[in-house]
């Protein structure tokens, strides 16, 4: 079975067949779109303490037949997607890579992101999980690995059986119909050609010293200590996304902003004087073609900029994109934070590059 709209409506028609509830919740779950996902309203009390966690759907093609990875914890007697908390001072894009492999044993690459689920737990408070989909990581993506933080083995009392499955058996399996809702949008982005994707991260570089406390030429303004804790707290994301090209403005500010990156993945920096305020002032062009070049292209990068670049950037991203995708990018000036990055998913098609799905990133400090 290889997916597509009778796929989906199959695993959502599918009666719910497993021996007996999870114990890990004690309602229904509710399903949320990725966009809900970042939205604090949608809690069900303002009191409730909020439980955030992420995991993944890690899938593959085998025979023609897309496959996903399901765990069983021996704790709740239940079979689910890899997932965990989200510990202090971390992203939860990061912590989606490492539960996947503190949980499978894979290391992989973080796709679009899915549907998520929200939930009362038996104490009262309130679990979100997030999830994307993920492959697992290859040779290639060996800068990305090294960039990481490492990852304890797996627990046998966590996870006990991990087991890859096509998409109408993990539907059986799965022990809470919810879990059914990320696997349809799986199975509707790869009916779509959207699931194999590779992703272009906009970054805008760090907290940089003001101009007027600045007596230097502009290009060398640096960061401040702020920019370095932004520029390192981008590390493990960028990491997460399997990024392994790095393209920057020449100026200080962003060049030390991937600097750790760099570093800790051991890719050389591609500086680009077109990317800096300056010349892309006289030739935005050449700022839309960098763009262009990075969406076509068939691995992660990191573009990072200033302020002022980022219109340009986003327009072009805006055209290579679906209506609803383009207007969930940023429309508003400043466009993105002091180290924030925008997360670009970008399917190769038959009709060119196409933006899957974005998702912006704010530092974990």
């Amino acid at each position: 079975m290889t997916g597509g709209s009778d796929a989906a409506s199959t695993v959502l028609s599918m009666p719910y067949s497993s021996p007996k509830p999870s114990k890990a919740t004690s309602r229904r779950p509710t399903v949320l779109t990725p966009v809900e996902m970042v939205q604090h309203g949608t809690l069900p009390r303002a009191r409730s303490r909020l439980i955030e966690a992420a995991g993944a759907l890690v899938w593959r093609e085998r025979r023609h037949e897309l496959q996903v990875l399901l765990v069983h914890r021996p704790r709740y007697d239940d079979w689910s997607w890899p997932k965990g908390k989200v510990d202090p001072g971390e992203s939860r894009a990061t912590t989606a890579v490492r539960e996947v492999q503190e949980e499978t044993g894979h290391a992989v690459v973080l796709g679009q992101p899915l549907p998520g689920l929200q939930y009362l737990m038996p104490d009262g408070r309130v679990k979100r999980v997030h999830y994307w989909a993920a492959r697992t990581a290859a040779d290639a993506d060996g800068p990305s690995i090294r960039a990481r933080h490492p990852v304890a083995p797996v627990d046998p009392h966590e996870i006990d059986h991990t087991e890859w499955l096509g998409v109408e058996e993990a539907a059986r399996r799965l022990t809470r119909t919810a879990d059914r809702q990320p696997l349809v949008a799986l199975l509707d982005a790869h009916a779509h050609h959207r699931l194999a994707t590779h992703a272009v991260a906009v970054a805008r570089h760090g907290s940089a010293v003001p101009r007027a406390q600045w007596a230097g030429k502009e290009h060398a303004r640096p960061i401040t200590p702020m920019g370095w804790a932004q520029a390192a707290a981008l590390v493990p994301v960028l990491a997460a996304y399997g990024v392994h090209d790095v393209v920057t403005s020449r100026w200080s500010r962003c060049a030390q902003t991937v600097a750790p990156f760099a570093q800790a993945s051991g890719i050389a920096p591609r500086p680009r004087g077109r990317l800096t305020e300056a010349q892309h002032e006289k030739s935005p062009a050449r700022v839309a073609a960098t763009v262009r070049e990075l969406l076509e292209a068939e691995h992660s990068s990191v573009l990072c900029t200033h302020r002022p670049v980022l219109p340009t950037v986003l327009d072009v991203l805006a055209e290579h994109t679906r209506r609803s995708v383009a207007d969930a990018l940023p429309h508003k000036d400043p466009y993105l934070e002091p180290g924030e990055a925008l997360i670009a998913h970008v399917a190769l098609t038959a009709k060119g590059p196409r933006v899957a799905a974005a998702e912006t990133i704010v530092p974990s400090l």
